[in-house]
């Protein structure tokens, strides 16, 4: 069985932290500070051991923000020498959030100085909800950073819709502050830059997504391999949901003189078993199409409506006459995210994000 994820956090990795911060603080109270962060963490999920650990530091660093950010900054690796890394710096983040409002310049140059180390997406939120321009004004600088782990803290830390951590609310209704960044961003050498930007864009089209469709529209044209990727996954979610332009930047157009039929292989589904269905598509046009086929289970709600979710398939060039068949097998098992219930489901297959065809099936919970 994999480590519960709250066991990132842990009594040894607190006094790991204590040794730490105690080498660089002569009056850094390292017993009090492992008995407050520690206290009852067996019983606390992860973002409450952060919680619990960030109030310790702020009981036992100095009280002046400026001493206390003195101390955190020394506590870093720094020129081969080891300090807090990891995990750990969850919690100095959440610190530097919580008191350092007050010294906006300060804490947003130890966020950047604390983010190769473990990300500060979370840490720099509270000063961009607290004074957004002031804070993209300088976030903003961090597009031409040396350091890749920077470069993505300027895309990760300003996504409107970040998991995890608080929204940015100016930003969702208004985006546009932020996209001169990632723009500045689209074609960095890294790839794990480059997916934060994608997901940025992803987050913003689920509040504008003509916006986002418009953006990919403008910057596709001639675009590297790596570019036309990061703006692809931009746009799954509206490709997911068969927005007309999305679909056009791709190439997907509207469907003609296409016919689909779709093959139940299994009307009933014991949980933990697979839904079996085989598609049939043809092109009975005179042209080839280029098609986006996407599939989407309706899943049983505990009131008895059904909720649809759509799962990519294939992407393929179907020329005039030509049919295709193809099979799929979509588990049904437990995962965390979903809850099930015995009952009807239905199924449905899209292409271009328009439905063409679909059937239904009866899921047998235990």
């Amino acid at each position: 069985m994999a480590e519960p994820l709250k066991n990132l956090l842990h009594p040894a990795l607190v006094k790991t932290m204590a040794d730490q911060i105690a080498a660089h603080s002569a009056t850094f109270d390292k017993a009090r500070f492992v008995d407050l962060a520690t206290r009852g963490m067996q019983q606390l999920e992860l973002m409450q051991r952060a919680r619990q650990i960030h109030t310790a530091l702020g009981e036992t660093l100095p009280d002046d923000f400026e001493q206390a950010a003195a101390v955190l900054s020394a506590s870093l690796p720094q020129g081969g020498r080891t300090g807090i890394t990891g995990w750990a710096l969850l919690p100095v983040s959440q610190f530097v959030a919580q008191k350092g409002l007050g010294h906006f310049d300060l804490s947003l140059n130890l966020l950047k100085q604390l983010t190769p180390h473990f990300t500060a997406e979370f840490g720099i939120r509270p000063f961009i909800h607290a004074e957004q321009d002031r804070a993209l004004a300088t976030i903003g600088e961090w597009v031409s950073d040396s350091n890749h782990h920077v470069r993505r803290l300027a895309s990760e830390g300003t996504r409107p819709r970040l998991p995890w951590a608080i929204r940015l609310p100016a930003l969702m209704r208004d985006p546009q502050p932020i996209l001169p960044i990632l723009t500045a961003l689209l074609d960095d050498p890294e790839d794990y830059v480059r997916r934060s930007v994608a997901n940025s864009l992803n987050d913003i089209a689920k509040d504008h997504p003509d916006l986002v469709a418009t953006f990919v529209g403008e910057h596709i044209a001639a675009a590297s391999p790596e570019r036309r990727r990061l703006l692809r996954h931009a746009s799954r979610t509206l490709l997911k949901k068969g927005h007309a332009a999305a679909l056009s930047n791709f190439g997907f157009a509207a469907l003609s003189g296409l016919g689909a039929t779709v093959e139940m292989e299994t009307g009933h589904v014991d949980f933990g078993n697979a839904l079996a269905f085989t598609l049939a598509i043809v092109n009975e046009g005179s042209a080839p199409q280029q098609l986006m086929i996407d599939y989407a289970i309706h899943h049983r709600k505990a009131n008895g409506s059904l909720a649809p979710k759509v799962f990519k398939w294939k992407s393929l060039v179907l020329a005039p006459g030509e049919t295709v068949r193809m099979t799929r097998q979509h588990a049904m098992r437990a995962i965390t995210t979903r809850q099930y219930y015995s009952g009807g489901h239905r199924l449905e297959i899209l292409v271009n994000g328009a439905v063409v065809a679909g059937g239904d099936f009866q899921l047998v919970m235990p």
